[in-house]
């Protein structure tokens, strides 16, 4: 059984430097403690006790090719000689830009930034400018980035969410500016006659949503209303956005847009695009995109294309290319999930299994498909976190919140020694 004493001795001494030991919210209250890491190798991290866990987390999801991917690294080194910041353009910079058009099915023209947060405000101020309204319709369950304006019923509690039909506009932290809420409409996802409804109107600048949802248990869009969604926006003038953050490069090489077939007007990418390296982009139609330099909307930042992490995009994207990454990922997830399945109903441990081999979610004290947002409020937290607390003391490391990433570094052997993990703490939890 791994002990974690030095990590929780650590972060109680980080505490009086850091605010609660983390710089992100997202990291405090893991148990049986916020992880201190040493290094990370393959499909491994390695903390400070010096346990050697298997990776689930991927760093929240960009580490597609793992931790140390040579090719990444090399071309970050090469470019760290030759410099760190010219306040200029790159060849390697073109570069990147080139391989997301050619990649990503939506992209005539691309801008980089250094978060999705960033990149998503770069796209909703681009989709007023272009349709001359101010409102922006998003949805239950649905996380575009920490700021004020899009911070809007992310997780809101069941008694919070009001008409499902109509729901509430549930403010997400305290300190919100409430008036940033004021063009903002949230609506129910994976119903396409809400849309339509809604979109009747014709005051909605930009519709944006995950084409999968990942953020909430890795929900996949009904058949036909992604098509529908697009068409309804086609028809009322309102620009479709799809937030790429999560699933871009990691369900296909040119996103959840490519696997299913249905392309935005615009598009916002991160996590995987770099392997870890701080990079987001926002995509989309050459003729609003060009909006950002001879339409008078602004888009600015001083780490924009920065070189170095430009080097670890192009090189990362040139990873993706190759047809084995997505095959030894599809392959390696199904099998995971199979495996998950099979041992929990052994254990009689209701649970759901579903998403894509590369991201797809665990939830415990429900067996039907979740669907949307609301289908989750019957998930067991307490349950699953004594679950992944029972994983973590045996070797693996898996998120709370039920998400598990896949690299291309999990290999037959890591999924065999997974699978042993997970038949151990079912029976901690059983």
């Amino acid at each position: 059984m791994n002990s974690f004493e030095r990590s929780k001795t650590e972060m109680a001494q980080a505490r009086e430097y850091l605010a609660g030991g983390v710089s992100s919210n997202f990291r405090l209250g893991v148990s049986p403690t916020p992880l201190v890491i040493e290094s990370g190798s393959g499909p491994y991290l390695t903390d400070v006790d010096g346990n050697r866990l298997i990776d689930y987390y991927l760093g929240m999801g960009p580490m597609i090719l793992g931790h140390n991917p040579r090719p990444v690294i090399d071309a970050a080194k090469a470019q760290l000689d030759r410099g760190i910041l010219f306040a200029g353009q790159t060849e390697v910079e073109f570069e990147a830009a080139r391989l997301v058009c050619e990649l990503v099915p939506c992209a005539e023209r691309v801008r980089f930034g250094s978060s999705g947060t960033e990149v998503i405000q770069a796209a909703l101020r681009l989709s007023r400018a272009v349709t001359g309204r101010q409102t922006i319709i998003k949805f239950e369950g649905h996380y575009h980035g920490w700021l004020d304006n899009v911070l809007w019923s992310v997780a809101p509690a069941p008694d919070h969410c009001g008409p499902l039909n109509d729901p509430l506009k549930v403010p997400g932290t305290l300190g919100q500016d409430l008036s940033c809420g004021e063009h903002v409409g949230i609506l129910g996802w994976n119903n396409l006659q809400l849309v339509e409804e809604r979109l009747n109107g014709g005051d909605v600048a930009a519709l944006i949503m995950e084409p999968a949802m990942c953020n909430t248990s890795a929900i996949a869009p009904r058949a036909g209303y992604l098509e529908g969604v697009r068409a309804a926006c086609s028809k009322a003038g309102t620009l479709l956005i799809f937030d790429e953050v999560i699933t871009g490069f990691r369900l296909s090489s040119g996103g959840a847009q490519k696997l299913f077939g249905v392309t935005p007007d615009l598009a916002t990418f991160g996590k995987a695009i770099a392997n870890g390296f701080p990079v987001a982009a926002l995509a989309g139609r050459a003729d609003l995109m060009d909006r950002f330099a001879s339409g008078g909307v602004m888009h600015g930042g001083t780490y924009n294309g920065h070189p170095v992490n430009m080097a670890a995009t192009a090189a990362t994207l040139r990873e993706l290319t190759r047809p084995e990454v997505y095959a030894g990922i599809e392959k390696r997830g199904q099998r995971l999930m199979a495996g998950i399945v099979e041992i929990l109903e052994r254990h009689s441990v209701p649970a759901r299994v579903q998403g894509f081999p590369g991201i797809f979610h665990v939830a415990f004290g429900i067996t039907k498909p979740i669907e949307t947002f609301r289908d989750t409020f019957g998930i067991d937290r307490a349950r699953y976190v004594k679950f992944t607390t029972a994983l973590i003391e045996r070797g693996a490391r898996a998120l709370e919140r039920g998400a598990w990433f896949l690299s291309s570094e999990h290999d037959d052997a890591v999924i065999d020694r997974t699978l042993e993990i997970i038949e151990s703490a079912a029976k901690v939890i059983a």
